[in-house]
């Protein structure tokens, strides 16, 4: 990062889970380790930045699987100390939120106070952003991310891993009023996506014993269907939090907040509900270096250091 611009953001994609239908997480360290030194030799390369001249090293602490986040914590600490400069802890999700607040062409960051959806594999959270790093979670999911909704949904369908954004593919093509799905009554400003998916898998357990050819034949507005039912669950639960703080200044931001049916439905609410939408650009969406170098740098700026002795947590909540 040269301060809040990035210089570089380079991703090495695991295409290995793929075979398996989803994420394993021995699989994924053993990636993690694999990647990461060749890694950042091209990231630094790529922004013609020689080691020496780094002022802090960002990793991510937490949330997620462990294995990976041990093999970055130890890295970083180990660059911190060879280097001789700061450690910077980040909050995986914390990042997905403040990645608006990278610079970029027509990127504009959303005012404080504003609400902030977080959706993507493994969580689904609105927050309510105060500042930098005065965040509250209002609602969350209480079982299933929206991610792995989408995720398993296109498992029960037969579509490869990542199935989520195949469903948004087909869905552009198909009816989302063909199949009505049920929506999960959850109170307050929660989640629940589990009952959908098992309501997804007796419908089409049921539809393929009459007819076996019923899902292929189906597919666009099976996935058209799923997907309006998952848009209305999270712009349903968005509404509430604005109706409830009287904040119409709304950004998204994790690796689903690249799906279209979610991005249409927020301009949509501009034009209906009065509010102003922040989306970041795609690169921003999915889990990035440039989103966890931003955390790093405005914490640098407030002299937000961490001890050698953290420790990477596969559960690290917002504020935590």
């Amino acid at each position: 990062m040269h301060g809040s611009r990035p210089l570089s953001n380079v991703v090495a994609t695991q295409r290995i889970h793929e075979e398996y239908g989803g994420i394993v997480p021995e699989l994924a360290s053993r990636a993690h380790q694999q990647h990461i030194v060749p890694l950042v030799h091209r990231a630094l390369a790529k922004a013609n930045i020689d080691k020496k001249l780094l002022s802090a090293i960002a990793f991510t602490r937490g949330p997620g699987l462990l294995g990976s986040l041990l093999v970055g914590t130890s890295f970083a600490k180990s660059l911190s100390l060879g280097l001789g400069i700061p450690l910077i802890e980040v909050n995986h999700m914390e990042a997905h939120i403040l990645a608006h607040f990278i610079e970029g062409p027509d990127q504009q960051p959303p005012p404080f106070p504003f609400l902030a959806m977080t959706i993507s594999g493994g969580h689904t959270q609105i927050v309510l952003v105060r500042d930098h790093f005065k965040m509250e979670v209002l609602g969350e999911t209480l079982d299933d991310a929206v991610g792995e909704a989408f995720d398993k949904s296109a498992k029960l369908l037969g579509l490869p891993y990542p199935g989520g954004p195949l469903i948004d593919r087909y869905a552009q093509q198909g009816d989302p009023l063909r199949f009505p799905f049920p929506i999960p009554k959850v109170g307050g400003l929660d989640f629940s996506f589990s009952g959908l998916k098992t309501s997804i898998l007796y419908f089409l357990e049921r539809e393929r014993a009459k007819d076996p050819d019923f899902a292929d034949r189906e597919l666009p507005h099976i996935c058209a269907s799923i997907q309006h039912t998952i848009v209305n669950i999270l712009m349903q639960k968005l509404q509430l939090a604005s109706e409830q703080t009287g904040i119409s200044h709304i950004a998204i931001g994790g690796g689903v907040a690249a799906n279209s049916g979610i991005r249409i439905a927020l301009k949509q609410a501009e034009a209906d509900l009065g509010w102003t939408t922040y989306i970041p650009p795609f690169q921003y969406c999915t889990d990035n270096a440039g989103m966890i170098g931003i955390v790093g740098y405005l914490k640098y700026l407030e002299g937000r250091f961490t001890h050698l002795g953290v420790s990477a947590r596969a559960r690290y909540r917002i504020g935590g």
